[in-house]
């Protein structure tokens, strides 16, 4: 299969249909075009995330300096001299969270992360398989390893490995439901149920979705109900 990079994808999806193609506009042709176009907001939309992401990052950052300052602030004003004239004893630093993991090891696994999607942007979607796939291995429990999941999924469904596809995408939707790509995991999966032929079974996935996720968002709702329409689900 052909390699889309984004900018490829965003200009064929918008390009606006001369003459030649409106002739060309049968059912498949349109098909295509809307993945066209889904696929550009999708790439588009994790481009989105990673900024939020990397924004949290750093508001966490600030916040933790801000509270060490005060921490160490708060320790001189308290201590000041000692009677005779002895100094005071130095403040100890704040305790460190445990659970944090070292900026070290955190910087590696945003960095496996971000270049795995610049793969899957590129359209080198053996690589970016390879590097999902790494990272939610190697860090399960990271706040993007739901997103990860999800784009490992779209690397198969890309390559219309729509088997692998379905797998990557339940088991997202299982160890990540509650992740921010938990939607996208449930719909994605109904869609390449349908797309193997297992209609009854997408159907059941399309129901699930607004029990599941009831502040799903707009965009969300709407194409659960068009992919609805679409599979002919009750």
């Amino acid at each position: 299969m052909k390699k889309f990079p984004l900018r490829l994808l965003i200009l064929a999806a918008l390009a606006l249909p001369t003459a030649a193609t409106a002739q060309r506009a049968d059912p498949v042709y349109i098909e295509d075009r809307l993945n066209q176009l889904q696929q550009a907001i999708s790439l588009l939309t994790g481009q989105i995330e990673q900024l939020q992401y990397r924004n949290q990052q750093l508001q966490q950052q600030m916040e933790k300096m801000q509270a060490d300052y005060e921490f160490r602030l708060e320790q001189v004003e308290k201590g000041g001299a000692r009677p005779g004239g002895a100094p005071a004893a130095r403040p100890a630093p704040p305790p460190s969270t445990a659970a944090a993991p070292p900026a070290a090891a955190a910087g590696a696994a945003d960095q496996v992360y971000n270049d795995a999607f610049k793969k899957l942007q590129d359209g080198d979607y053996a690589g970016a398989e390879k590097g999902f796939r790494a990272f939610v291995q190697r860090h399960p429990q990271h706040a993007l390893a739901g997103n990860a999941q999800y784009w490992l999924g779209e690397t198969y469904y890309a390559r219309r490995d729509y088997q692998n596809a379905m797998t990557a995408f339940a088991e997202g939707y299982k160890a990540y439901k509650t992740s921010p790509k938990g939607p996208d995991n449930l719909l994605k999966l109904g869609i390449t149920l349908a797309t193997l032929g297992r209609k009854s079974d997408s159907c059941a996935i399309f129901a699930r979705f607004a029990q599941d996720y009831p502040r799903a968002t707009d965009l969300q709702k709407r194409r659960i109900e068009q992919e609805r329409r679409k599979n002919g689900c009750g």
